[in-house]
């Protein structure tokens, strides 16, 4: 290959790959410093050059002038020696092949860790390209794929499970994933198993932050900053609880997320492949908290000790098995919801009423469809009850 031909191939192969065309060079430089070296059996480091314009190739070895260091052993001055031998673009040629395909390799994947390392949390929309049993590979646009890992635990327990169980991707279909993790190709961090070979880009369909940016896409509210979602619990696929709260002091912050006739969760609980998700409303009260965490159970009261951080809750007999949850499936994302250790008892476990005292809270079994709340006005609140009560949640201070 003639120098010119060398160059010209380059500056293809650079805008091709969309790659600097200088970078590319430099790197090309000092990949075949090494190998000349190794080549001409020099005995000090090699330099080489190759000029920008006619791709003519120069070798240099690098002889030290003077002492070294006392300290460090090292040379701080070279004199350059030109030792380019007489087939230099023939030798050049034989080791560029395998040299450029590292360095576009590299060099792609470090652009792309400059491109997507700081929207690690977005969510993103791709198109599945081919299936293996560890993982997916999604094409998130032309040039950049992700990963959607899926390992089998046991097999593999240093490696993640991003998928849940109850989904299955075909061929070019269009799935939304949570951008989780960048792999920095130049960190010098333990790399994964076949780390060269696999996307750069980690994606994540079981990560609770997935259902929050579904429902900043679902819910204007909460994308302009009106409603907040304050805490995710998620089973994968299964069931998920999210608590949300309102900035404006007239706006229902569970209505807003559910939306008309359920539409807006019905979107998300679609995305999420039927998941089931219960929106509840936040409150700084630990017991009114918990108390709404275990919708949809009625509960009689919540006793909160903050000492043990823990919260007993009662119910009635008949509400009982409804607030545990299918294997313990509701109580327990409403304890990872709240960050509370929850109790829940029946009434006629605890034999009679409980005291009441500033950590507990009563709830009120008549309920209503809509909220009782009327205004000074004679104007009745269009909001819907909560579960339990007779208001919805902006008027729930009427309780």
């Amino acid at each position: 290959m003639a120098t010119s031909q060398l160059i010209e191939a380059l500056q293809e192969l650079a805008h091709e790959r969309k790659i600097d065309e200088f970078y590319l060079i430099e790197r090309l430089e000092e990949s075949l410093a090494s190998s000349y070296q190794r080549i001409l059996d020099l005995e000090w480091d090699a330099r080489v050059t190759i000029d920008r314009q006619s791709g003519k190739i120069y070798v240099y070895e690098l002889v030290p002038i003077g002492e070294p260091d006392e300290k460090t052993g090292e040379y701080s001055e070279f004199e350059e020696r030109d030792v380019t031998p007489n087939d230099v673009s023939r030798i050049a040629a034989q080791n560029a092949k395998s040299v450029i395909a590292a360095i576009v390799r590299d060099a792609g994947r470090q652009s792309i860790y400059e491109e997507f390392s700081g929207r690690v949390g977005d969510l993103v929309t791709g198109t599945v390209l081919q299936g293996t049993p560890d993982f997916t590979i999604i094409k998130i646009r032309d040039g950049v794929e992700a990963e959607l890992p899926h390992y089998d635990q046991k097999r593999n327990p240093n490696e993640r499970n991003e998928r849940p169980n109850n989904e299955h991707y075909r061929h070019n279909q269009r799935i939304k994933v949570l951008i989780i993790e960048v792999r920095d190709p130049s960190s010098d961090a333990p790399r994964v198993r076949g780390d060269q070979q696999r996307p750069p880009i980690v994606v994540s369909r079981t990560h609770p932050d997935l259902i929050r940016r579904l429902f900043e896409i679902e819910v204007p509210e909460i994308y302009d900053g009106l409603v907040e979602v304050k805490s995710i619990a998620r089973e994968p696929g299964v069931r998920s609880k999210v608590a949300v709260a309102s900035r404006e002091m007239n706006l229902d912050p569970v209505g807003a997320c559910v939306g008309p006739k359920g539409s807006r969760v019905r979107m998300v609980v679609e995305e999420l492949r039927n998941e089931r998700v219960d929106v509840i409303q936040w409150s700084d009260n630990p017991a009114v908290y918990v108390g709404n965490a275990l919708s949809p159970a009625k509960v009689n009261s919540v006793t909160i000790d903050e000492e043990n951080h823990y919260a007993t809750v009662v119910v009635s007999d008949d509400q009982l098995s409804l607030a545990i949850g299918k294997e313990g499936q509701n109580a327990r994302l409403a304890a990872r919801l709240t960050g509370w250790h929850i109790d829940i008892k029946s009434a006629s476990f605890v034999g009679g009423p409980v005291d009441e005292d500033e950590s507990l809270i009563d709830i009120d079994e008549e309920e209503s469809e809509f909220c009782a709340f009327v205004s000074e006005d004679g104007v009745k609140c269009r909001n819907h009850a909560r579960p339990g009560s007779r208001y919805c949640g902006i008027h729930s201070d009427m309780e």
